[in-house]
């Protein structure tokens, strides 16, 4: 397995649903903009959405996989057995959940949103919204579980396509909710949770070929599967601590007006990032690392980490660069019509420029939680993450008044730097990962490339300033030309200074 095509095939079906949901993004901010309607959907959405990227971005593949695969190597009949009572558990525990969130759910927002209890009409909208879209959080869940058996067998492509579902149907639901006139957020509800249940009919569908799901019912939990659920929950909270971050932030800024919608939209851009460098690489090594491990090729191990480690860097360091650069241009393109302000565009691009700040860190934090979820260990990410959590709470809560919304960003991008350097200090001790000499070459290279790069990009959008313009209409056309002439000079000039090459990304 070559981790830089897997990673690509893996990241084309990525980018292109992060392409439709920018579509859909701009669709929203055209017609809902920052109003109470935006926030409340935003809301409602944010705490299924929040579990789709827990559950379908690696996280729950960090405690199954490796699980998964040791079956495996005892057979075929013991991996079903095992991946049928883990199915069973997962939809009898969801099933549950949906149950008393739909009964609770004015208490649900009042902790996800206590900014909204003065104001009862968003309040009130936010309920009901809340209640259409978190059946989507059992359909995501249960998606992530075949997901999982796919990639187990080093199949990304329809795990990393199967959102694309999610925005084609959120997008037809906008544009039909235009032309019948009809209630565009309420409608975007209703197409979450469809989506939602289309997602999972597809997985199943597609993982057939290699698992047909039964449901069972024990009385008894196996040990394999005990052990499987012990690691499960402190590898939800490890691999998602970028999520579990902006939860927070969610909660925060709920106290101040229009601030849920700029972290939202922020958080979309910056998200493709991630998607690519930290997801994507994480998410194609893990299988083949857990393998590695499981038969102590110790050399082909290190060499596999070391590799993810200059993949993840190679692709998340421009992407800061340009995000930290281009902030105001970037939103601006994405989403500056319609009932999407000026001052709209100039609050969410702050947000995204310190956002931009944590891209690699962010990246880097889920590879290196993987090497420690490949060797069964979900304890230690767990403690780490557990630190960046409280570092961002503690930094968020303290600075909130004084600085606004703003520090959600700060805080969350600070905390991760705090959580990069706690893992290599756990590594190293730890004897997990020892850094090639050639990768510090390469990183200085990166480095390198990466400020040539930046040049090229800030000369770009200077250049191009009127085109990007708020009220030019042609505006997010000059962005694409810029962003992918500027990546191909990147990609170009790491192919010349020798650090993208193919053969060097093999693990086996």
């Amino acid at each position: 397995m070559n981790i830089l095509s897997s990673a690509t095939v893996f990241s084309f079906y990525t980018m292109l649903s992060r392409v439709l949901g920018y579509f859909r993004d701009i669709l929203i901010a055209f017609f809902l903009g920052s109003s109470i309607y935006a926030d409340a959907f935003f809301v409602a959405f944010r705490l299924p959405n929040t579990f789709r990227r827990l559950f379908a971005e690696g996280t729950f593949n960090a405690a199954f996989i490796p699980s998964y695969t040791s079956q495996k190597v005892r057979g075929k009949f013991v991996a079903k057995k095992f991946a049928d009572e883990v199915l069973s558990l997962l939809t009898l525990a969801l099933l549950i959940v949906i149950l008393v969130v739909e009964i609770f759910t004015p208490f649900v927002v009042y902790i996800i949103a206590p900014g909204f209890v003065g104001d009862n009409l968003k309040f009130d909208i936010a309920v009901e919204f809340t209640r259409i879209t978190f059946p989507f959080l059992a359909f995501v869940s249960l998606s992530s579980f075949f997901a999982g058996i796919l990639n187990s067998e080093n199949k990304f492509a329809a795990a990393a396509a199967a959102p694309i579902l999610l925005n084609i149907i959120m997008i037809l639901s906008l544009v039909l909710s235009y032309f019948l006139k009809l209630d565009y957020a309420l409608n975007l509800s209703y197409a979450v949770s469809l989506a939602g249940l289309i997602q999972l009919i597809f997985l199943i569908f597609i993982s057939l070929k290699y698992y047909k799901p039964s449901i069972v019912i024990k009385r008894k939990i196996g040990k394999k599967v005990k052990f499987f659920l012990k690691k499960l929950l402190p590898s939800i909270f490890s691999s998602g601590v970028t999520q579990i971050n902006i939860l927070i932030g969610t909660i925060i800024a709920s106290f101040q007006a229009g601030a849920v919608s700029y972290l939202y939209y922020a958080d979309r851009i910056y998200q493709i990032n991630l998607a690519v460098a930290g997801i994507a690489v994480s998410t194609v090594s893990l299988p083949m690392l857990s393998r590695l491990i499981k038969s102590k090729k110790i050399n082909k191990m290190n060499k596999l980490q070391n590799r993810s480690l200059e993949l993840s860097v190679l692709l998340s360091l421009p992407a800061a660069a340009a995000l930290v650069i281009g902030s105001d241009e970037i939103v601006n393109a994405l989403f500056g019509y319609g009932s999407f302000s000026e001052n709209d565009i100039k609050m969410t691009s702050m947000a995204l420029k310190y956002f931009g700040y944590g891209i690699p860190a962010f990246a880097v934090l889920k590879i290196f939680a993987n090497f420690f979820f490949a060797r069964d260990n979900t304890l230690t990410p767990f403690r780490v993450s557990l630190i960046i959590v409280i570092i961002n709470l503690i930094i968020s809560v303290m600075f909130f008044r004084e600085v606004g919304f703003i520090i959600i960003p700060i805080a969350t991008t600070f905390s991760s730097w705090i959580g990069v350097g706690y893992y290599l200090f756990i590594l190293f001790n730890k004897n997990y990962f020892k850094i090639e000499s050639i990768v510090y070459r390469n990183l200085f290279k990166i480095t390198l490339s990466t400020s040539i790069m930046s040049y090229i990009f800030y000369q770009s959008i200077n250049y191009f300033s009127e085109n990007l313009a708020y009220t030019s209409n042609y505006k997010i056309l000059y962005l694409l030309i810029i962003v992918i002439f500027t990546a191909i000079m990147y990609f170009f000039i790491c192919y010349l200074f020798k650090v993208l090459n193919i053969k060097k990304f093999k693990a086996d």
